[in-house]
């Protein structure tokens, strides 16, 4: 089979970011969310970003116009039953990506391929909800998704590897490079990045170092592009915290438990960016 019509359930900030790298290679996107607002805000960011990449005259403004009449946007999940492919990137709730995967298992054809964008949660697991478990793969796209590369793609113990041929195929097309992991907690890039951040985390806890300190380091010493704990801002604590969890509770090992300093910003709510503080003031 040929992907040429895609479902993408969730337009936050990966769900938007997939839908424009889907739209602008020449695919058909139905954008999905539970309210309009979200939808509307969606499209306003995906044409900013669109925006940025005209001017730096890596895509033409047709391109961009081309793109956004390739995306249409409903709250009406029951359009994903015409589609090739649904990527899932709805929030990291592991119940809230377990009933979405029965509902759309109902819903789709046969033939649809499900795949999720999750960054830890088992594949294997949300391929039971469904009577389909063979259609069902990890799509795990970086953040922010039309500039990183990387797609990780997580094979599930019952994934048909012409699944992972059209997926393949599907994200080269994107401009994208897949490498392919098994289902393991984390992954491959969670399993290690995860526990270097709450490491970067322990390390400010203890006053080993200020925040700035501990970025500066890993980025001139180790030539990372940003620091771990900036980086965390970036991704969320609430969402660093509930894949170390995944990692505790998956390897039973001490080793993954979240640093308290990391529990203790989470239960006062400063996940990072999007809550406007984090280990930085983003107000």
């Amino acid at each position: 089979m040929s992907v040429e019509n895609i479902a993408v359930i969730g337009s936050g900030q990966m769900g938007s970011g997939i839908a424009q790298v889907a739209s602008l290679s020449g695919y058909n996107v139905i954008l999905i969310d539970i309210k309009e607002e979200y939808l509307l805000n969606a499209i306003k960011s995906i044409e900013y970003s669109l925006g940025k990449f005209v001017s730096k005259e890596k895509i033409t403004s047709e391109d961009a116009d081309k793109a956004i009449k390739n995306i249409i946007t409903t709250t009406d999940i029951n359009k994903c039953s015409t589609v090739d492919l649904v990527i899932e990137a709805v929030p990291e709730i592991p119940d809230l990506k377990f009933n979405l995967f029965k509902q759309l298992d109902g819903i789709c054809n046969q033939s649809t391929i499900l795949a999720s964008n999750t960054s830890s949660i088992s594949i294997n697991e949300l391929a039971t909800h469904t009577s389909r478990p063979e259609l069902v793969i990890g799509m795990h796209f970086m953040n922010p998704v039309p500039i990183m590369k990387l797609v990780e793609i997580i094979r599930g113990d019952k994934t048909n590897e012409y699944v992972c041929e059209v997926i393949t195929e599907m994200t080269e097309k994107m401009n994208k490079t897949p490498l392919f992991c098994n289902d393991s907690p984390g992954f491959v890039s969670n399993r290690i990045l995860c526990p270097m951040i709450n490491e970067a985390i322990l390390t400010l806890q203890e006053g080993v170092a200020e925040p700035e300190a501990i970025d500066g380091i890993m980025k001139l010493g180790m030539n990372h592009p940003i620091g771990p704990l900036a980086l965390a801002d970036l991704i969320g604590l609430d969402t660093v915290l509930h894949i170390m969890n995944v990692l505790f509770d998956g390897f039973n090992d001490i080793k993954y438990s979240p640093a308290p300093l990391l529990v203790e910003m989470v239960k006062q709510g400063k996940f990072g960016r999007k809550s406007g503080i984090g280990f930085y003031d983003y107000s």
